[in-house]
């Protein structure tokens, strides 16, 4: 009989420390030292291991926008899922992954709070907050701010009304008015705000998400306006992932930035 080697995703995974790699970076995009106080392993270790999940697609670095000297990873966890139901069909073909449940968190498991933060609150804060509200069907409240808000950007209301949402009426707030507001996860989008993240009341999960301002890109809206779907394409995916995140431990405090 031919011999029929395993998937690569499954020899990749059994690592414990990659495995536990991606499962942090699945929760926040991180630097390499912070990846090594985490799991506790030396960094050359850590930086071999990130370099064979790059390698197979599972995670990608990011430069940030606040120190071009710094890298931000993040894990690309709907890849993953790809690989491992292929694994699971290539084993047997009536292996498939179960459909996905609704993004709305059931109100018995109450109405979590979630503040999303960038610096103009002009456009990615925005998306990620009406996101929420949309996908959700209002049973996870959201709010954005901004450490230095300045007006709604004209491709950030674009960008949505192509998915059905009117952010064009929503007014841009400094992170300022929250400061005594009680969340139980706050998330940054951008690299800068990251760095001056304010402590919040109760000692909300905090999570960052390195996502470089699309407005940044340079040029007018039109030449712009791609950047912006990009970004709002992976916020939605983001999303659905913090929703589904929400079904299972909605107000757990374990995990920080």
């Amino acid at each position: 009989m031919e011999s029929v080697l395993p998937p690569e995703i499954l020899g990749l995974l059994s690592d414990p420390l990659r495995w536990q790699l991606v499962s942090e970076l699945g929760r926040s995009d991180r630097r390499v030292g912070e990846l090594v106080q985490l799991v506790g392993k030396p960094q050359n270790l850590v930086s071999y291991h990130l370099a064979e999940l790059r390698h197979a697609g599972i995670v990608r670095p990011r430069r940030s926008s606040a120190d071009g000297r710094d890298v931000y990873y993040c894990a690309d966890l709907f890849r993953c899922r790809d690989l491992l139901g292929d694994a699971g069909l290539s084993l047997h073909p009536g292996l498939s992954l179960a459909p996905t449940q609704p993004d709305g968190v059931g109100a018995r498991r109450g109405r979590p709070r979630l503040l999303f933060l960038c610096t103009g609150n002009s456009a990615r804060s925005q998306i990620a907050e009406a996101l929420v509200e949309h996908r959700s069907a209002g049973t996870v409240e959201a709010r954005s701010a901004g450490s230095h808000p300045k007006a709604l950007h004209r491709n950030a209301v674009r960008v949505m009304a192509e998915r059905g949402i009117d952010i064009s009426g929503r007014p841009t707030k400094s992170l300022t008015r929250f400061a005594r507001s009680r969340f139980d996860r706050v998330i940054t989008l951008c690299d800068k705000v990251r760095e001056i993240c304010p402590e919040f009341p109760h000692a909300p999960i905090t999570a960052h998400w390195s996502i470089a301002d699309p407005a940044s890109a340079g040029g007018n809206d039109k030449a712009t306006y791609p950047v912006f779907e990009h970004v709002a394409d992976e916020i939605e995916s983001r999303v659905a992932l913090l929703l589904a995140d929400l079904r299972t431990r909605p107000l757990e405090r374990t995990h920080r930035a």
